[in-house]
């Protein structure tokens, strides 16, 4: 199987500008309609896209700029969920979210008018010709053993592997849909890793609980590959693999040691993985995710989307090479950690820190892979 290793790509949000959130917040109001609102984020997003493939991007996004979640405005829209206001905010280091989530309320199945697919085609609309629009949404995985979100899945259905089975066949629908669009490459974003690594950590010593996160391990896989089986061939299909990202804060820390033989069995072509400070852990697990596997390409997140200040290229140069001792190099490719803003709020920086970011790995890329 062949398949484009773009080496220098970027996982997907960026910051909502000023005009955008403004526009949202008449719009919740009632000030605008939504045709308005969808007239001031469509020009936004032609902007943006302009900006991508300024910065030397073949891979753009609409930044996510529809949505005010990196997952629950996509779980929400699925036939089968709702939204809903949780007693807690999600527990970031330092900082407090919206209390937003969302529940099971019937059979899970895709929802042909899913607001994202407008989104899409308007991307692809303004996307130049030779650059690939990407689509990002959230893991199926971000469903299952989530309180509320599959905790009440009893209610809709007689076993578990039924329940895993719609979750999977809603997923398969949505990402086949993309494609009958013009979606070449899907992205699926993925929290639920860099919380089991973070359990497995703390439940080392608890074999009984240990075994419980491999069970929910397992069964990630099993309706992540279900998912995305029987897909078109020249279809690209890449997850990120994230620890959080909430305002510049984080959720979770640990290499990926403990999860490295569930990741090698996913069949996805293009894999983020957050390697921007000390939380992430060393490359050793690199060659059990990679798994011998020539279309795989891991994007190495090797440069923090948190903060403005700008790495040191020698020695980010110095670890790919690293990384490329035990996956080679034409395998590999490097990005941010994680996108600018996976919620509306944004990372405490500045849109043109975030060019100067992408070009900084641009400017890497050239010289390691050129």
């Amino acid at each position: 199987m062949s398949k484009v290793h773009y080496h220098f790509d970027h996982v997907g949000s960026y910051l909502r500008p000023q005009a955008l959130k403004e526009a949202r917040e008449k719009f919740a109001n009632g000030e605008i309609s939504q045709e308005e609102l969808l007239k001031v984020q469509d020009e936004l997003v032609k902007e943006l896209v302009h900006h991508e493939v300024e910065n030397g991007l073949q891979v753009v996004s609409d930044g996510e700029f529809g949505r005010s979640w990196w997952h629950l405005d996509f779980l929400w829209n699925l036939t089968g969920f709702e939204a809903y206001q949780q007693e807690d905010s999600y527990k970031f280091h330092g900082a407090k979210t919206r209390t937003t989530n969302v529940r099971i309320n019937g059979k899970i199945v895709e929802n042909s008018n899913h607001p994202f697919y407008r989104d899409f085609e308007y991307l692809k609309s303004v996307t130049p010709e030779g650059i690939t629009p990407k689509v990002t949404i959230p893991s199926p995985s971000l469903i299952i053993n989530r309180d509320h979100r599959s905790d009440l899945y009893a209610d809709y259905y007689d076993s578990w592997t039924d329940f895993l089975d719609d979750l999977a066949k809603a997923y398969h629908d949505t990402i086949q849909h993309f494609y009958d669009l013009g979606a070449r490459y899907v992205q699926l974003d993925d929290t639920t890793w860099g919380y089991l690594i973070q359990q497995f950590e703390n439940e080392k010593n608890n074999p009984e609980k240990t075994a419980e996160l491999a069970k929910i391990a397992e069964d990630d896989v099993y309706t992540i590959n279900k998912a995305l089986k029987g897909l078109p061939e020249d279809l690209t299909l890449a997850t990120h693999i994230c620890r959080g990202n909430f305002k510049s804060t984080y959720l979770f820390e640990g290499g990926y040691d403990s999860v490295a033989k569930y990741l090698g069995q996913l069949n996805y072509d293009i894999f983020f993985l957050e390697y921007d400070d000390a939380r992430s852990g060393s490359f050793a697990p690199l060659p059990t995710i990679w798994n011998n596997r020539d279309h795989v390409e891991l994007v190495l997140g090797v440069i923090t989307s948190k903060d403005p200040n700008l790495e040191n290229v020698d020695a980010v140069i110095d670890r790919i090479y690293a990384a490329a001792e035990l996956v080679p190099l034409k395998n590999l490719g490097i990005s941010t950690q994680c996108g600018f803003a996976s919620t509306e709020e944004g990372n405490i920086l500045t849109e043109q820190d975030e060019w100067n970011k992408l070009q900084l790995i641009k400017a890497i890329t050239d010289k390691v892979w050129s």
